[in-house]
């Protein structure tokens, strides 16, 4: 079969940087399946993207459809066949919708019973056909978070479509989309390109290269990381590369040239957090710093175009520049005029949430919950002193200007103007690290007072939404609360914060709530909802240590209240999946608890056992909690599995001697009150039944 290159190009006004990516992968992942399913073959695609155009050149397409040849059932033939023998209504109905004539159908023999099929053989149709009927559809399903509508036409995109360019080897396929006819023209570069012929899919990147179009994200990403590297080494430069911020750039240009530029000496009077986010969100620059890691009064920017006239370029960037610090230094210069108390009373002032009162009650709440855990964990008085004045101050900096206008310096400025008003050391840091973790992978708090108040404030966060009806769906999750839980979970994780109990922890959180008569949603309700929600972000966490999907069940199952240990204990059972015994040992928790399930809730008396293997279980029992109380007391998994093992012989041997449900209702239930008892016991490590084995 004969097979050409197939190209597909949407021209567009500029796509924000943040969707390029994921709009050009839903393109190539949407053609791809829409080939397949018309039974169209290919070898490969690659994909192509920049500010104004999404491509996709699919190599080794087949000229022709394949062939479909296949039988469909119909009714059965009772039903199909006349008392005559002919083909009845149902039959004749049945083949006009498959579109075939009567004797084109058969009987067969499925499943007991005889049926009438239709022989389907569809010869397959040339590709270029298909595509111009069936691309539209391809285009039209591309979705995205926002959409436009421009001139008369109803079709919507991220932005407004001007050109299409569709090619099946040479040959153009005038497919109509958004009101436009696909072609083989393109355009270049929009200032330094024209509009150009595409000779054939095979020559695409080349020739839009010679009108100043880089179509290869990657080769734009590698061709600015190495400008800004040629920079680094010609002036003896450190260029410390934000990868978010390349990728963005990336999207920005699609022919890059990166250049640099200089500030005045005086603005770096300004903490260094402040030049570098005013650099880096404002105007997408890139910070310079020397050698040992300070701040140089340069800047390097990407520009989309070629060298000619970089000196105007970058004096033009350079005035810009100079108002964008001149503000950030106006603000900078009145909150450091704002004390403390002032700006924590303006809190009052700021709605956190509708139906959750201001950000100063918030900060209230927060005091409440991590001065309740500071105490729960034993921290001296004047530890105690240090954590009440850092979470009495710890969202002071939301009503300074510099945080109003960069969001994201909250709690950095917070921590700078804590220093500046002669807080302590220990207070400030606080201030700052309980933001930490702001995202995966991120740092967690250090200092005591930080974890703890970073714990109070992302619990509350969540406890107070989810006890207000609000919980995140799907997808949408507008109040970061997946990202907040994570960050908890990374926190408890730590061994430092393994003393911590995450269901304590909610509870503090929700006293808090219904003492000031927040609650919305019964509290019953809320932990059980924050419960399946945390084992959630757990159950995450253990995938991403590569433990099993059955240990991770098995263990969630013996509660959440110690992230940490119960990662350690996943390890342990991970690791006892290797022995031979484990098996056995799973055999008799399981066999246990199957039979306890039918107790409702007897109570054992030892008095009444009398069977030797009875009595010895007993034994075992007793034996192995005292074992296993101590491993646990020592916060030890392996020593806590080895104490539940310790009674597996007696378990089997019980179960080999001792009949469980005989007739005598006491005998039947002193019985199920011991197999009750040491399946409380093993249940508090994990749930074994749930523990699968290849058979």
């Amino acid at each position: 079969m004969n097979r050409k290159d197939l190209l597909l190009e949407i021209g567009c006004e500029e796509i924000p940087a943040r969707f390029v990516d994921s709009a050009a992968i839903q393109l190539g992942g949407k053609l791809a399946e829409w080939l397949s399913s018309h039974r169209i073959s290919f070898q490969s695609y690659q994909l192509y993207a920049t500010p104004r155009r999404l491509t996709v050149l699919v190599s080794g397409v087949a000229e022709r459809q394949e062939d479909l040849s296949e039988e469909v059932k119909g009714p059965a033939a009772r039903i199909a066949r006349t008392p005559e023998g002919g083909w009845s209504k149902a039959a004749e109905g049945f083949a006009r919708k498959q579109g075939v004539s009567v004797e084109q159908l058969v009987l067969k023999e499925f499943k007991g019973e005889t049926y009438v099929f239709a022989r389907i053989h569809q010869q397959g149709e040339k590709t270029v056909d298909q595509l111009r009927k069936g691309l539209p559809e391809v285009l039209e399903a591309l979705h995205f978070p926002k959409t436009m509508r421009w001139g008369s036409g109803r079709t919507r995109f991220i932005r407004p479509v001007r050109w299409l360019v569709c090619l099946f080897g040479e040959e153009v396929v005038p497919v109509e989309w958004a009101g436009v006819t696909a072609g083989n023209k393109t355009r270049g570069h929009r200032f330094l390109g024209t509009e150009t012929v595409i000779s054939s899919p095979a020559h695409y990147v080349k020739q839009l290269k010679e009108q100043y179009v880089i179509v290869d994200v990657e080769e734009r990403r590698k061709l600015i990381s190495s400008q800004l590297r040629q920079l680094e080494e010609k002036n003896g430069w450190v260029i410390p590369v934000d990868l978010g911020l390349l990728a963005e750039v990336t999207h920005l240009v699609e022919y890059p040239t990166a250049l640099s530029g200089t500030f005045e000496e005086e603005f770096l009077s300004l903490p260094k957090e402040v030049l570098i986010t005013t650099m880096r969100e404002h105007q997408r620059y890139f910070p310079v710093e020397s050698k040992d890691g300070k701040l140089l009064p340069f800047f390097v920017t990407v520009r989309n175009g070629n060298e000619e006239g970089l000196a105007y370029v970058a004096k033009g960037n350079e005035k810009v520049l100079r108002a964008r610090l001149a503000d950030a230094r106006f603000f900078y210069e009145e909150d450091l005029k704002l004390p403390i108390e002032t700006a924590v009373k303006k809190l009052d002032q700021i709605v956190y949430q509708e139906e959750l009162g201001s950000v100063g009650d918030r900060v209230r709440r927060i005091q409440r919950i991590a001065l309740a855990l500071g105490h729960q964990l034993g921290l001296d008085e004047e530890m105690m002193k240090k954590l009440e004045r850092a979470a009495a101050i710890c969202k002071f900096d939301l009503s300074t200007q510099m945080v109003g206008e960069f969001p994201e310096l909250e709690g950095t400025m917070g921590r700078e103007y804590a220093l500046h008003a002669g807080e302590s050391a220990e207070v400030a840091e606080a201030v700052y690290e309980h933001h930490l973790p702001r995202f995966a992978g991120d740092d967690v708090p250090q200092n005591p007072i930080g974890t703890l108040l970073s714990l109070a404030d992302k619990m509350d966060t969540i406890a107070s939404s989810f006890g207000i009806g609000i919980q995140p769906t799907g997808s949408q999750d507008p109040y970061g609360l997946r990202r907040r839980a994570a960050g908890i979970v990374q926190i408890l994780l730590r061994e430092e914060s393994s003393n911590v109990s995450l269901s304590g922890l909610w509870q503090l959180a929700l006293n808090q709530l219904e003492e000031a008569g927040l609650l919305k949603v019964p509290r019953d309700e809320v932990e059980k909802g924050l419960e399946q929600f945390f084992a959630l972000r757990l159950k995450t966490v253990l995938q991403e240590e590569e433990i099993r999907y059955d240990v991770i069940d098995a263990v969630l199952a013996s509660g959440i209240a110690h992230p940490s240990f119960l990662l350690k204990k996943a390890r342990v059972l991970m690791d006892q999946l290797e022995r031979e015994s484990f098996k056995k040992e799973v055999e008799g928790f399981t066999r246990a608890a199957n039979l306890a399930a039918k107790a409702d809730d007897p109570v054992l008396n030892k008095e009444r056992l009398t069977e030797p293997a009875e009595r010895s279980l007993a034994q075992a029992l007793q034996e192995a909690t005292a074992l296993f109380d101590r491993a646990s007391a020592n916060e030890d998994p392996l020593s806590m599995y080895h104490a539940l093992a310790h009674m597996v012989p007696a378990i089997h041997s019980f179960f080999d001697q001792v009949m469980v449900m005989v007739e005598d209702p006491q005998v039947r239930n002193n019985r199920l009150a011991l197999l009750k008892e040491i399946t409380r016991l093993v249940k508090h490590y994990a749930s074994f039944e749930l523990i699968v084995f290849p058979s």
